[in-house]
């Protein structure tokens, strides 16, 4: 699933090319792709046309469409191959289009959504006070909101009595941080993944979150990380992060840092990628 960069880069495509334009006709050429819209494609068709989009927002990897003169919202689910495309008028259909949303001006290009293994989508929702759909109110804030509380995060790490890994991928605590992401400024504080949150100091806190920080505003200035060309920007262009990342999917090669084989272990239904002598397991309780 698309992480808090590759999200981002999409947001930004959408306001550039879509924002402010006003919408006159929706195609859905796939009920699963409206699926989380519980009226139907119909419905999501006939309560769009006619309004206009407002600036695009996110919050983590959440990605929304305020329709400016109305209370409601479209949240885009990117899923695990949702991509948000913009596309001449005139260019042929992708094969795994599922939504097409046209507009009133002559700028000759669409919306599309494209989605090959069809876990994302599009719905409306009401939003709150603070412009949220209402269905991701719950979502925390993510680490490159000016209003992130760093403190607030601090308190609720020393609170969950978990592990470190564990607490990154809870967006109820901070989020937009994935698997990608979370192994790579683990890497980078020199923190194992099953490290408790319990031992965590403000200073070591604040350490991490830097790390977090910088992992993704370097992900964000080369358009994310693609490794199967499905999280692309709304032009269908990749980022290459993948190049720099210092973890993830380097199983046996060499940590950059001291040289030791890089490992991966089974985690969660996924991988974790760490160095064995920077990131060395926490020592084991007594019973």
């Amino acid at each position: 699933m698309p992480e808090l960069p590759e999200v981002e880069v999409v947001r930004r495509g959408l306001e550039r090319w879509v924002s402010g334009r006003v919408v006159t006709e929706v195609e859905v050429l796939h009920p699963r792709a409206v699926r989380r819209h519980l009226a139907g494609g119909p419905d999501f068709a006939a309560r769009l046309k006619g309004h206009r989009i407002g600036v695009t927002r996110r919050r983590g990897k959440y990605l929304w469409l305020p329709l400016a003169d109305s209370p409601n919202a479209i949240l885009a689910h990117l899923g695990m191959s949702g991509q948000l495309l913009v596309q001449p008028e005139e260019a042929p259909d992708e094969k795994h289009l599922r939504i097409r949303v046209r507009f009133d001006d002559d700028q000759g290009t669409e919306l599309r959504f494209v989605d090959q293994r069809t876990f994302g989508g599009l719905s409306l929702h009401g939003t709150t006070a603070d412009g949220l759909p209402d269905v991701i109110a719950h979502i925390a804030r993510d680490p490159l909101d000016p209003a992130f509380d760093d403190e607030a995060f601090h308190q609720g790490l020393r609170r969950s009595r978990t592990t470190i890994k564990r607490a990154l991928l809870n967006q109820s605590l901070i989020s937009g941080v994935g698997n990608i992401y979370a192994d790579e400024a683990l890497w980078r504080a020199k923190l194992h993944y099953e490290r408790p949150t319990a031992t965590f100091t403000r200073p070591r806190t604040t350490e991490l979150l830097g790390h977090i920080r910088d992992v993704m505003n370097a992900a964000l200035a080369v358009g994310g990380t693609s490794f199967d060309s499905l999280y692309v920007n709304v032009n269908g262009e990749s980022g290459y992060f993948e190049r720099a990342l210092d973890a993830y999917g380097r199983e046996d090669e060499p940590c950059r840092r001291c040289g030791t084989p890089m490992r991966r272990r089974p985690w969660m239904n996924r991988s974790s990628y760490f160095c064995p002598r920077c990131q060395r397991p926490p020592r084991a309780t007594p019973s």
